[in-house]
């Protein structure tokens, strides 16, 4: 059963049919009552109109035998105050119903006693006059034999009150036999009609959630063509609809669109990193090879150098790494000036001046020490004389610039000099310029904690890098 409706197709088919079932037999119900209870009105009001017909007839002192009774051959009885049947149909045989079974008239009271109850009230609580027809009608439903023909009836009872003969009940009979025809009728239509409707309901929605569904399908093919291939610069195919199913294909191309970035970008940054690893790997072997050939001649500086610079390039990596992972920074507390002034200890031409007290940010110590530092080590590579590192607040966000007195960036490259491994001085060498990590780990880091890193014009026409990040306001709050 689970593989049966297994597919969106199957239980939307499944679900609008069931929907519509609940619905039609819903309505059929409503449909069959309010009939059920039109027709039996009808008959009742056609057994009430027989009934004061006959009524009619007593009020006006009419005798028994003169009575219209078997008109329509519908069932009447006259009973008198006593129960007694005094008058009824010639070819009534058997009735249910009406209270008196009795069909043949017995002999009525003479009329005019003294003890005559023609004054006394009605059973059905109206006080009527003489010649008068009562006008609470009481409906009852039975069942009569007349003239060897047997059906359902609705009784009619209507009081009227005679000169002669005192307070007397006539029932009258409307055959229901409408009322279940049609019912029946109605029903067998609704038994027969029904399931054909819900499977023209059910094969409309399979062909319309097949329709609606074939773009899905479309989507689904080409994604497994795309995994199988490894293509990532494949699309997959938008319709023209502008619904539902073409802003989830738009959202799908766009979402491969940024993972072939990323793929790429992986791509190159490991290309990149094997390049850079390359060359002081290469240097470290020769040099290890010559000192095992001729120990005199070990450049023991030299090796360590390269070790040294393994190692920052490693750790540089595995920062880069950690960030494309999605690593949260630490929720510290971090004085940004403290961290500032240490940063700058023991650097040559690094001045440090604005915020005297603490001036804090929620972060990472280590991280932002190291954007920091990265932001010095490529001021003082360019810097002529002196390098500037200034704090402060500036509204809610705490800024951190540096600023050199160097040649600058040229304004087309302050954005490209961000990304990893490049290096803007083509002709400096490795050793001297560092791997191209530096700046790309800064904005990062600086990415990761809210915050931006830009480069501009420096006062002293150098280059003035501005760390700006979110405040702490509840440190700020308490520095204060």
């Amino acid at each position: 059963m689970s593989r049966l409706f297994g597919s969106v197709r199957a239980r939307a088919t499944l679900a609008a049919t069931l929907v519509v079932a609940v619905a039609l037999v819903a309505a059929g119900t409503a449909v069959l009552l309010s009939l059920r209870s039109n027709l039996l009105g009808e008959a009742g009001t056609q057994a009430e109109r027989s009934a004061r017909e006959v009524a009619t007839e007593l009020a006006v002192g009419t005798p028994y035998a003169d009575l219209s009774l078997d008109v329509d051959d519908r069932p009447v009885q006259v009973v008198d105050d006593d129960g007694v049947l005094v008058a009824a149909s010639e070819d009534l045989e058997r009735i249910s119903g009406t209270g008196i079974d009795a069909v043949k008239a017995q002999p009525a009271a003479s009329p005019g006693g003294e003890d005559d109850d023609a004054d006394d009230d009605d059973d059905s609580g109206e006080s009527l006059e003489p010649g008068e027809i009562g006008g609470r009608i009481t409906v009852s439903d039975g069942s009569a034999t007349v003239d060897g023909d047997t059906e359902d009836y609705r009784f009619a009872a209507v009081p009227v009150k005679t000169d002669d003969r005192g307070t007397l009940t006539v029932y009258a009979g409307a055959p229901l036999s409408a009322e279940h025809g049609a019912v029946n009728t109605a029903l067998t239509v609704m038994l027969i009609g029904f399931p054909l409707l819900l499977a023209v309901v059910a094969w409309v929605t399979w062909l319309v959630t097949r329709r609606a569904l074939r773009p899905v399908e479309g989507i689904r093919r080409e994604m497994a063509a795309i995994t199988a291939s490894e293509d990532l610069a494949r699309r997959v195919p938008v319709p023209g609809t502008h619904d539902e199913v073409a802003r989830l294909a738009t959202t799908t191309n766009e979402t491969l669109a940024a993972l072939e970035s990323s793929v790429e970008r992986q791509r190159g940054f490991v290309a990149d990193a094997s390049h850079e690893l390359r060359s002081p790997i290469a240097s470290l072997r020769t040099q290890l090879e010559v000192a095992a050939a001729h120990p005199e001649l070990l450049d023991l500086d030299g090796a360590v150098a390269d070790t040294v610079r393994l190692q920052r390039l490693a750790a540089d990596l595995l920062l880069l790494a950690r960030l494309d992972a999605g690593e949260r920074p630490a929720e510290a507390r971090v004085d940004l000036a403290a961290l500032a002034r240490e940063a700058a200890e023991g650097r040559t031409g690094v001045r440090v001046r604005g915020a005297e007290g603490p001036v804090s940010v929620a972060g990472s110590r280590g991280q932002l020490g190291r954007v920091l530092a990265n932001l010095l080590d490529n001021a003082q590579r360019h810097a002529r004389s002196s390098v500037e590192v200034t704090v402060r607040r500036d509204g809610d966000a705490v800024v951190a610039a540096v600023a050199d007195d160097g040649d600058g960036v040229p304004a087309a490259d302050r954005e490209r000099i961000f990304e990893r491994f490049v290096r803007l001085d083509a002709a400096r060498s490795r050793d001297d310029g560092g791997a191209g990590l530096g700046l790309a780990i800064a904005r990062d880091v600086a990415v990761r904690h809210g915050g931006t890193l830009t480069v501009h014009d420096a006062p002293a026409g150098g280059a003035l890098f501005e760390l700006r990040l979110p405040g702490d306001r509840a440190g700020a709050a308490r520095d204060v």
